[in-house]
């Protein structure tokens, strides 16, 4: 796991191998991009991971992908894969989140119980080039501007300065001690000083993200945690409690496969808590030992991951008021598997833990995997620890191009935790030519976008998919 270290070289030779880049790939060439002649159809791209998934969520994944562009371009990393791996790259690798668009960044809890910004999905993450991460997230950027009513300028504009926010924090990170690069993280503090700071470099005004409006947001993160999930999810029966059906959203197990014994009806459908249990640290282990399980439910989350499976394990410790809510999630071949090799994880669910605690500052106490007896791969976590977000399409010109920044910070940070920070440094440079040619190829990839949105609505007219909107 992992981008491959610079080990036994010093700073000058990693800053030269990052410039020798640039003559391979010059970084104007980046803004020079126009789908392939070949290109796949594709809704068959998605047509294809959806006979992997459970059939009768295949409709709600087209209907939420057919709700805006930017939920489609959510929904759509294979597209984006197969277009980047049809590019030349830098030759420079990094273990890449996969799929950092703005609305894979968010709030949540460190095992400290502090509040940090952080990426916050990690489902294809695999090693692989730098900049097909940095690529995804201005392309969102400029998606979500396009959405918003932005101009094609000011799309632009947008894009270019989460570019820059991603370029000039990865010149900062070259120059910090290894480890105080490997500690560093972004406190709910941090992110309004970084945003007013960003506010004055950029010349904007940031209204939804001022102290005000972002204290907000992390008052709001902070009640979402186990006792709420339990809270929303749970509902009393016979004395005791269980999982609520609400149905496709929230289906018990109960109503999926008859069992009396809810851990029967896990292992009926192939997930076996010993094997995530073992996936632990020995602490850990003790700290889930204490809980027992009350039910289990298949629960729908997010636009691109909805049809693969996903449960929700609701457990008590000592009593209504210690519950702990998993999440278990299927976790399947990355999209950018077929472009760059599988790098030999022993499962999907153990690739996407080890992305995650490589990429991520402070990872979930209770993330693990499990092999499933079945064949399928999983990953679990804490349902909600304090998570929170910032919605990109209600941001106006001037937050959404701060929001961005953050988000570039945030993304160079976790790039310097699994790749060679200081050969990226080496060729993003100190200009803005990086920052210009990755706008230039943001608005393209949303006139893209655009039109594979279209498709599909076309797609779902015709009768070829089938989709449910509104769920």
């Amino acid at each position: 796991m992992g981008g491959g270290g610079p080990r036994g070289r010093t700073a000058e030779d990693r800053k030269a191998v990052g410039k020798a880049a640039r003559r391979r790939l010059p970084r104007r060439s980046h803004g020079c991009w126009e789908p392939a002649a070949d290109r796949p159809d594709p809704i068959e791209l998605l047509e294809a991971q959806a006979r992997t998934r459970e059939q009768d969520l295949v409709p709600v994944r087209y209907g939420r992908m057919l709700s805006s562009p930017f939920a489609f371009f959510r929904g759509g990393p294979a597209i984006m894969a197969n277009d980047l791996a049809g590019s030349p790259d830098t030759g420079l690798t990094v273990q890449t989140c996969g799929d950092a668009h703005l609305a894979n960044f968010g709030l949540f809890a460190s095992p400290e119980r502090d509040l940090i910004f952080d990426v916050n999905d990690f489902d294809e993450t695999l090693p692989g080039p730098w900049e097909w991460d940095v690529k995804r997230l201005a392309a969102s950027v400029a998606v979500a501007a396009r959405q918003n009513g932005f101009p094609r300028s000011r799309q632009h504009d947008v894009a270019r300065q989460t570019v820059r926010g991603y370029r000039e924090a990865m010149l900062g990170f070259a120059r910090l001690a290894t480890l105080d690069l490997w500690y560093l993280h972004l406190s709910s503090e941090q992110l309004i000083e970084v945003a007013e700071q960003l506010e004055k470099e950029f010349g904007v005004q940031a209204p939804k993200l001022s102290p005000r409006r972002l204290e907000k947001v992390f008052a709001r993160a902070r009640t979402r945690d186990s006792l709420t999930a339990y809270g929303k999810l749970a509902e009393p029966y016979r004395g005791n409690v269980r999982l609520a059906s609400r149905p496709p959203l929230l289906v018990p197990l109960r109503e999926l496969w008859p069992a009396d014994d809810v851990r029967a009806a896990a292992a009926e459908l192939g997930f076996t808590v010993d094997s995530y249990r073992a996936s632990l640290r020995s602490d850990r282990q003790a700290l889930l030992d204490q809980f027992e399980i009350v039910d289990l439910a298949r629960k729908v989350v997010g636009v691109g991951s909805v049809g693969t499976r996903c449960f929700v394990v609701l457990l008590r410790g000592k009593g209504p008021d210690d519950m702990l809510v998993l999440q278990i999630k299927q976790a399947e071949p990355s999209v950018l598997e077929a472009h760059l090799g599988d790098h030999g994880a022993r499962n999907h669910g153990q690739r996407v833990v080890g992305g995650q605690c490589l990429l991520q500052a402070l990872p979930d106490t209770f993330l693990g995997w499990a092999e499933a007896p079945d064949g399928r791969d999983y990953y679990v976590r804490q349902l909600w620890d304090m998570k929170g977000a910032i919605d990109p399409t209600k941001l106006t010109h001037g937050g959404l191009g701060v929001y961005g920044a953050l988000c570039g910070w945030t993304l160079a940070r976790a790039h310097g935790r699994g790749g060679d920070e200081v050969a990226i440094a080496g060729y993003l440079g100190r200009g803005e030519v990086f920052d210009e040619a990755i706008a230039e190829f943001a608005v393209s990839y949303a006139d893209v976008n655009d039109r594979d949105h279209r498709a599909l609505a076309a797609a779902v007219e015709s009768g070829r998919v089938q989709a449910v909107s509104g769920v």
